[in-house]
């Protein structure tokens, strides 16, 4: 890839020598952060439609009881 003068080619070699041992790693592993992306996904879901909210303890029990935390020692109300 090299020999052929591509620069998008040089890039990708570039990417792939700088994060080598991360691309590794990701085989050997089994561990991602797709849970978490997906909870903050949610979250980022729950602020845009929660824009009366004027308390922001009534905003963060909203977002707790949504991932099911509903033991917390926070009183609302």
């Amino acid at each position: 890839m090299r020999k052929s003068g591509v620069i998008e080619f040089g890039k990708a070699i570039e990417t792939f020598h700088n994060w080598q041992k991360a691309i590794m790693n990701s085989f050997a592993f089994n561990l991602h952060n797709g849970y978490i992306e997906g909870i903050n996904n949610q979250t980022k879901v729950i602020k845009r439609n929660a824009f009366g909210f004027k308390r922001f303890d009534r905003f963060r029990m909203k977002v707790l009881l949504h991932h099911q935390y509903k033991n917390m020692n926070t009183r609302v109300g």
